[in-house]
């Protein structure tokens, strides 16, 4: 985790809140937010993007990185969203609330953590009627897959070209991404699932075309 916060303290540096492959998703997370949503959790906020858009659905928000930096400039980023907290934590200690929460999301994080052990602290955490929503990066596994990937490339060039004038993004911002990208790694689709069935049970595990994966999840009882 050293190395992580390590990592996400120099992009942080770097990161803008404009489009980009998690960004491309919000809004399909945000259709899953109760409708009566009082209070959010976001597990790995980043510079608090996500969170910002949560809390005009939610009455509040907690959102949590392990990275001071990126917690640093989320508050910086947010001064007039009075119903966000974030703190800089380390998710696989922090003590969460049981079913304190309407809706628990989580953007690009869980690979960093141990999968199955989280995914039951984030459904502890939710209210009955409330709703998981994760997305993630995904494994490429079998020619479709592959297949798949070659269609993203043209489309995500495009999107980026029509979303922020550039082809790509700057050199360091590059450089920083393919840095942390050397230390990850990524849960295929059949593995994800295979979790879910045994500790989500009904969830929407669900494959997106920009190298995501998202998993919906309701708790009824």
């Amino acid at each position: 985790m050293s190395t992580v916060q390590a990592d996400f303290d120099r992009i942080a540096l770097l990161a803008q809140d404009g489009w980009d492959h998690n960004a491309h998703y919000h809004s399909f997370l945000l259709k899953h937010v109760p409708a009566s949503c009082k209070a959010a959790l976001d597990v790995g906020c980043g510079t608090g993007a996500f969170s910002r858009l949560l809390a005009e659905r939610s009455g509040r928000v907690v959102a949590l990185d392990l990275s001071p930096r990126m917690v640093e400039i989320a508050k910086a980023r947010s001064k007039h969203n009075s119903n966000i907290e974030f703190q800089v934590a380390d998710v696989t200690r922090w003590v969460f609330p049981v079913e304190a929460f309407d809706c628990v999301a989580s953007i690009a994080t869980l690979h960093h953590l141990p999968m199955e052990e989280m995914l039951l602290k984030m459904r502890g955490a939710l209210r009955v009627g409330g709703t998981l929503a994760i997305l993630d990066l995904v494994e490429s596994a079998g020619l479709v897959d592959v297949l798949a990937g070659m269609v993203a490339i043209p489309v995500s060039t495009v999107l980026r070209l029509v979303k922020t004038g550039r082809l790509r993004e700057p050199r360091r911002v590059r450089e920083a991404w393919v840095a942390h990208g050397r230390n990850d790694t990524y849960p295929t689709l059949a593995r994800i699932r295979q979790v879910c069935g045994r500790v989500l049970p009904g969830a929407e595990v669900r494959k997106h075309l920009l190298w995501r994966y998202s998993i919906v999840w309701r708790r009824v009882a």
